[in-house]
């Protein structure tokens, strides 16, 4: 497989990256910092069959260089079966409740810019017709929950876009993969409390790459959350008014 790769140098999208590599999948890193870049591109070239991982700068911040990121990688690898998308922040309610300007930062790049760079990946793919596109993001938009209002509502929007995509695309030959982790032990959790069943990155990529072979459309990471997030949703809003999770 040929994929462009949005957010390969830390936490899930590193470990996902790896196994992709590992497993001789050729990638193209896309990110905005070269150093890091330049470092994961020489880890993947250790570990798989790759002699070269290509790099392209793209920042999930500035959409307008989406679609010649996206066309850059697919010159590097000679064509294109996949586009991944794992980039994205996080902060927690409280930092995001006291600072508008992160609150802003967060909806605009964890919902809008990424469909936007979907919307690019989606055109790239269909023009050699089709491919897959998976892109990550989290059971915290399964439902309105206390402690993730504001990051869970981006998520939420992401999925139901992600799902259109599906509905309207499947029979064009794209793939859509929605991935939904839960609490995972990266840097971008760090310093919270983790949860008895919380994932660890190895884990859950292996869980994406079987969902990329299979064509899964939705995938919950580790996957036990696929059964609490069907007891959250199964809740009452009275009840979730009095809970604090």
């Amino acid at each position: 497989m040929r994929a462009a790769f949005l957010g390969a140098t830390k936490g899930m999208g590193r470990a996902l990256a790896r196994s992709m590599a590992e497993r001789g999948d050729h990638l193209c890193l896309l990110g905005r910092t070269p150093s890091e870049l330049d470092r994961s591109a020489a880890d993947l070239e250790v570990r798989g069959e790759q002699p070269d991982v290509p790099v392209v700068a793209c920042d999930l911040e500035k959409p307008e260089m989406f679609s010649d990121a996206i066309e850059r990688a697919a010159e590097a690898l000679g064509g294109l079966d996949a586009v991944i998308v794992t980039a994205g922040i996080f902060a927690t309610q409280e930092e995001l409740e006291a600072d508008s300007a992160l609150a802003e930062r967060l909806l605009r790049v964890d919902f809008v810019n990424t469909v936007l760079f979907c919307e690019a990946a989606k055109k790239a793919l269909l023009a050699r017709g089709g491919g897959t596109l998976c892109a990550f993001s989290s059971v915290a938009g399964e439902r309105g929950r206390k402690p993730v209002i504001l990051y869970g509502a981006a998520k939420a929007g992401l999925s139901r876009y992600l799902e259109g995509l599906d509905h309207k695309h499947h029979a064009d030959g794209l793939r859509v993969i929605t991935v939904k982790p839960g609490f995972v032990k990266t840097s971008m959790t760090a310093g919270l409390e983790p949860p008895p069943f919380a994932g660890e990155p190895n884990d859950v990529a292996r869980l994406v790459v079987r969902a990329i072979d299979r064509g899964t459309p939705v995938v919950y990471a580790p996957s036990i959350w696929q059964l609490i997030m069907a007891a959250i949703r199964a809740l009452p809003r009275t009840l979730m008014r009095r809970v604090g999770f």
